[in-house]
């Protein structure tokens, strides 16, 4: 029999639901023990007398149905066996947690159950506190998560979604998409050229007569500058850097109101106060030429070799022929009010002038009936400029009130583009180099702008005038352009200055043609 004692042994010693008597104590016989603790503790103050060791032994012996003050435990009850040591009890601080027995799979599910339990939310609690957030912040918190299962994300507003992978959104991109998703742009090869910001050169020009309808500066083809002021004309020679005064009027209430060089030669067309029009030889300080005319001051000049137009306040084009004793060849009335700009093309087909009744008229070599007239502007036209590479545009602008830059095919008569300016446009400079043009302002800016042609954005702004604008030129190779200004300076800015290697071939000037022996 002694074989079937220990085979009942083996088995007992297999089976995992049997006690461990070695284990730690659990959970229920640790509670029981602190508290049958406490109360003997209690006992014995109160009553004064400690109990017999009998009685402390039987109580921490005693196994509990139940662990006191808590609902029991689900899962099996583990029991002493008899002669087992008693465990020994935990440290305190140690988390007091349940832990469920790995060898028990109902425990595992109990558990489970427990914690989801444990973290689902209340209907209750969710309904008041979908109420607060509605009174509070004005909408369902609910609806704004950071994470949501329930509901698929929104779809892009656009036409078509995305097809595949990689497919591009016809009708919507996002600004992170657009900014991460182009690739870098790669560096041109062509430099961007460098433009001044400040004037070359500042010439003071004491005496300069503040009259928008005045034209008192011209660069002539030997890059030389002639500036009136007032009574007297002066020429500024750039490669010496030296002044030299040409003539002074003799009258005090006579001025100069407009000076325009001849090309290819030394002579220099003054226009009077008194209606006079003047023609000088510079090198030798001579006047060759007093031509009669007009009833009022002559404010704009223009020189078509050999024939010279002059605009008056009254508002009549002269035409002079200076070779002819009889130098007025025709006159016409050209505008209502005063002659403030006078423009024949490079090619001399057409003569473009405006006048103080905002008007623009395109006239032939010859006759008295004007080609074209554009009555787009809303103020004085002073600025007249044409395109050097394209015969038949020209460029206006417009006065204080006006502001506009207009582009115009004199050929169909059509206005190719219209720009504001912002600010009074006293004269319009093209450059030949570049498909740029120039222009200067007076009121509210006082400044130049220089515009790409033919999207008439901006390239850059120049500052340096204190007081409006009052007239523009360029030198001979259009590589700079100079400025007079009501604060009576002259600036010189170096606009469209380009490589040696790269300029073009200057055409040859035409020669003047024995004009000097001509001039009666």
């Amino acid at each position: 029999m002694a074989h079937f004692g220990l085979e009942n042994d083996i088995k007992s010693l297999l089976m995992l639901d049997t006690p461990i008597a070695n284990g730690p104590m659990a959970r229920w016989q640790r509670k029981t023990h602190e508290a049958a603790t406490s109360a003997q503790c209690s006992f014995s103050n109160t009553g004064g007398a400690s109990p017999s060791r009998s009685n402390r032994s039987l109580s921490l012996n005693k196994t509990p149905g139940a662990t006191p003050g808590k609902a029991r435990t689900p899962g099996k009850i583990i029991k002493t066996p008899k002669g087992a040591k008693t465990p020994k009890t935990p440290k305190q601080g140690l988390s007091d947690r349940f832990i469920p027995l790995r060898s028990n799979a109902s425990n595992l599910e109990i558990s489970s159950f427990l914690v989801t339990k444990e973290n689902e939310e209340q209907p209750e609690n969710n309904v008041e506190q979908n109420a607060m957030a509605l009174k509070l912040n004005g909408f369902d918190l609910g609806d704004y998560r950071i994470l949501r299962h329930s509901t698929k994300a929104p779809q892009a507003p656009e036409d078509s979604p995305l097809t595949g992978y990689g497919a591009i959104q016809t009708g919507y991109q996002s600004n992170l998409r657009v900014l991460y998703s182009q690739s870098t742009p790669s560096t041109s090869s062509k430099q961007r050229r460098y433009i001044p910001l400040m004037p070359e050169r500042v010439l003071d020009a004491p005496g300069l007569i503040d009259d928008y309808y005045l034209n008192l500066v011209d660069w002539g083809d030997s890059n030389r500058l002639a500036v009136a002021l007032a009574q007297s004309v002066y020429v500024w020679y750039s490669a010496t850097m030296s002044v030299n005064m040409i003539c002074q009027l003799p009258t005090e209430n006579d001025y100069c109101s407009s000076v325009a060089w001849m090309r290819g030669s030394n002579y220099l067309a003054l226009g009077t106060k008194t209606a006079e029009v003047q023609i000088w030889d510079v090198e030798t300080g001579k006047r060759l030429r007093t031509m009669q005319g007009h009833g009022a001051r002559v404010g704009a000049l223009s020189w078509n070799a050999p024939m010279l137009s002059s605009g008056s306040r009254f508002g009549t084009i002269n035409h002079h022929d200076v070779r002819a004793p009889e130098h007025v060849q025709f006159s016409v009335q050209a505008h209502q009010q005063e002659v403030c700009g006078l423009a024949w093309s490079p090619n001399g087909q057409y003569l473009a002038s405006g006048g103080n009744d905002n008007a623009v008229s395109i006239w032939p070599t010859t006759g008295s009936t004007p080609v074209h007239t554009f009555t787009h502007h809303h103020a004085a036209v002073k600025a007249l400029s044409w395109c050097p590479w394209l015969n038949n545009v020209l460029a206006t602008g417009g006065g204080t009130i006006d502001r506009h830059i207009r582009i115009w095919n004199v050929s169909s008569g059509n206005c190719l583009s219209a720009t504001d300016t912002g600010s009074q446009v006293s004269g319009i400079q093209w450059s030949a180099e570049y498909k740029e043009m120039v222009s200067s302002h007076g009121f509210v800016s006082n400044q130049l702008v220089i515009w790409k042609y033919p999207t008439m954005t901006k390239v850059i702004e120049l500052q340096g005038h204190q007081s409006r604008i009052l007239s523009l030129c360029a030198n001979p190779d259009g590589s700079e352009v100079v400025s007079a200004g009501a604060d009576e300076t002259i600036r010189l800015w170096r606009c469209f200055a380009v490589d040696a290697k790269h300029r073009k071939k200057p055409s040859a000037a035409p020669a003047p043609c024995g004009f000097r022996a001509c001039i009666r």
